[in-house]
């Protein structure tokens, strides 16, 4: 089995936080459509013959900025030249904006059956603060609209975290999914990333982020409330109704091969990495020359594998099967770490068994920590 991302570079303004690459500028929109569908030309053969191709996912940036003429472009061109059968997981992100009926009509027409929604939440003021597009009442009249088109797979963003979210506010945040029905969340902490509008104005004391305990205070309101719905919360920042987690990302973790196609896309397969040229022009001016716009290639250590896979499972509430692991690299990191790891459990940090172990939810808020204390040096 095998994955395709598709990145579409492309916002109708920049919100504060975002660190992707993408651009305001729309006019070379329908070019970079053309580049992209060009790429799977050129990519013929990327995956071995009769590999199934499970899931397609169009992130950004903004995909449902695409006019339908620019999305059949890109999909025709990946079941011409890659062989994806249009079977599977097909998802889209979209704006609350961008939802109107004749968008919703002509994705379901396209054979998009996953929408995934950036809400971030549904007060105007935070709205605002970020720098998002869509109010709160679009984005509440998104998800209905989406539902109404026939669309059951949804998932929807949420951000904790925010400066001056009250913990009532993020409980009603959180109470108008559950409401609202939709069978899958993504959930995530506010951060100030480098070279971005949020980090300038943190520097000016423009912005108060919240303290620690905030983030903590809202994290586990946000796993009691959605698992007390019955909501599985499967990975630290994904949750899900019975039969509704992400097969896209899933597979990520589980280190199925995938192709990324656009500007700053990624790629994975036999154990060698790559990226592409995050810059819109010389994308383009690569792929219409007959070139990949291929950044760097990093062949995988086996100490990066190693770490990348305790990252990747470790973020996973179902934690790292021992067993697995000791027949992938040789070795137990129970046995090896034991010192590390019996402080971790002291701390309440992880659990383990003689199958498994994994982080408490406690562990989920230091992950990035107690992942790292784990790595191997290389």
């Amino acid at each position: 089995m095998a994955g395709i991302y598709v990145h579409i570079p492309f916002c109708r303004q920049a919100c504060t936080y975002c660190d992707f690459h993408f651009s305001t500028n729309l006019s070379r929109k329908s070019d970079l459509a053309d580049a992209i569908a060009q790429e799977a030309t050129l990519q013929t053969g990327f995956f071995p013959e009769n590999t199934p191709i499970e899931t397609v996912y169009f992130g950004g940036g903004t995909p449902s900025l695409l006019e339908p003429s620019e999305f059949r472009t890109i999909v025709q061109s990946i079941k011409n030249h890659l062989g994806w059968s249009q079977q599977g997981e097909f998802t889209v992100e979209c704006n609350p904006d961008d939802l109107d009926e004749a968008k919703l009509r002509g994705l379901r027409k396209l054979g998009v059956n996953r929408l995934s929604i950036g809400v971030q939440s549904f007060i105007d003021r935070d709205l605002k603060l970020m720098g998002r597009y869509h109010n709160a009442l679009e984005a509440f009249h998104s998800i209905q609209r989406a539902q109404q088109a026939g669309f059951r797979n949804l998932t929807v963003d949420l951000i904790y975290g925010i400066p001056g979210l009250t913990h009532n506010e993020w409980r009603a945040n959180v109470q108008t999914l559950v409401n609202s029905g939709v069978p899958h969340v993504s959930a995530y902490a506010l951060t100030v990333e480098d070279k971005t509008a949020l980090a300038h104005q943190v520097a000016r004391d423009q912005v108060a982020m919240p303290r620690d305990e905030v983030y903590t205070s809202q994290f586990f309101t946000l796993i009691d409330m959605l698992t007390a719905a019955g909501y599985e919360h499967y990975e630290l920042s994904n949750f899900a109704l019975p039969g509704y987690r992400s097969q896209h990302n899933s597979a990520y973790w589980e280190g199925v091969p995938y192709l990324g196609l656009g500007p700053s896309a990624h790629s994975f397969r036999d154990g060698k990495r790559s990226w592409h040229i995050a810059n819109n022009a010389r994308y383009l001016k690569a792929v219409q020359a007959g070139e990949l716009a291929v950044a760097e290639v990093e062949t995988m250590s086996r100490v990066d594998r190693v770490n990348e896979f305790l990252l990747t499972q470790l973020r996973r509430t179902a934690g790292v099967n021992r067993a697995q692991f000791r027949d992938r690299f040789g070795y137990d990191p129970v046995e090896a770490q034991a010192a590390v790891i019996a402080d971790f459990v002291e701390q309440g940090w992880m659990e383990i068994t003689e199958e498994r172990f994994w982080l408490t939810r406690e562990g989920l808020m230091e992950s990035y920590h107690v992942i790292g204390e784990l790595f191997l040096e290389g």
